[in-house]
């Protein structure tokens, strides 16, 4: 049965929209201080779920395609994304994730063709500084290393979607096949990272079991199944320009949860972020397409089926992906 583009477009944001929850699980079930070892519990157990259930691997080609996405969307990225929340204050890297769409725009125009148009720039633009307006509070000097890590954890992740659309995906292969092969890549390399620097894992208690239980479904199994497949039919603009719903559902969610309030400097920013989010579903950027055979990504690139055996951190909303 067919989806309209509309309901399609709909179903990609609930992604963003549940990244928008993690700081909250973070903060209110999880261990303090432990970024890292929450990027392992997110990704792997999520990438093993999925690889249970589409029982596919990759194949040819697609094993070195796998493991170069698995590491720009996840093993980079998540790194990353925690040493930029650590070293950056107030919203800084959540201002900073939210350019993810004009890095999109210009890596669609060297890899996909695609010629970035005055409308996607300026949409762009308004999405970043409408972000900017929600979470950005006054600071005083900028700590280097953690801007130049949120900019490298925009760019990996935009250039992860980019690649994704660039490539399509194999025949036999979905999106469960994708988000798995992925989310597991990212997970192995993001464990030794993870218990180098931060040693063995914490004690946890029924909460934590429950937050990383959330988190590791909902917030990264269904929420990367829902972007990978949305990436395969929709344009990389389309898709990237939803980003922007994670920190604003952040907001909404420490202003419904937390007694958080909302100044009319935020709301206006949330209605400008919202504005360039739907605005940036019209921006043309080429079809969207099915994805489903991956163009010249096909080549070499079948895939064989296989039976598989049966904290509190400084508020980074935008970056709890």
């Amino acid at each position: 049965m067919a989806t309209s583009r509309p309901a399609l477009i709909a179903v990609t944001a609930l992604a963003p929209v549940s990244w928008g929850t993690t700081y909250y699980v973070t903060t209110e079930f999880l261990p303090p201080d432990r970024p890292l070892f929450t990027g392992l519990m997110r990704a792997l157990p999520a990438g093993l779920l999925l690889l249970g259930l589409a029982r596919v691997l990759p194949h040819g080609i697609w094993w070195r395609r796998a493991a170069a996405l698995g590491a720009l969307n996840i093993g980079a990225f998540f790194p990353l994304l925690f040493l930029a929340a650590y070293r950056l204050p107030g919203g800084l890297a959540a201002v900073v994730g939210s350019i993810g769409p004009l890095f999109v725009v210009g890596l669609s125009a060297l890899l996909l063709a695609q010629k970035p148009t005055v409308r996607a720039l300026v949409t762009g633009a308004a999405a970043a500084f409408g972000v900017s307006l929600v979470v950005l509070k006054a600071v005083g000097s900028l700590d280097t290393l953690g801007v130049l890590a949120a900019l490298a954890s925009t760019a990996s992740m935009s250039t992860g979607t980019v690649l994704a659309k660039k490539w399509g995906r194999p025949e036999g292969a979905g999106p469960t096949a994708l988000a798995g092969w992925q989310l597991t890549v990212g997970g192995l390399l993001i464990a030794p990272v993870a218990f180098l620097v931060e040693g063995a894992p914490p004690a946890l208690d029924g909460r934590a079991v429950g937050g990383y239980l959330y988190l590791a479904l909902a917030g990264t199994a269904v929420a990367y199944w829902l972007w990978f497949r949305g990436i395969g039919r929709l344009t990389a603009t389309q898709v990237t320009f939803l980003i922007p719903l994670s920190p604003l559902t952040a907001a909404v969610v420490g202003w419904a949860a937390l007694g958080e309030s909302l100044t009319p400097v935020q709301l206006i920013g949330m209605a400008l972020a919202l504005g360039a989010t739907v605005a940036g579903q019209l921006v043309p950027g080429g079809k969207g397409g099915k994805g489903g055979k991956g163009g010249k990504g096909g080549k070499g690139g079948t895939v064989r089926s296989v039976h598989l055996p049966g904290n509190t951190a400084p508020r980074e909303p935008a970056l709890r992906r």
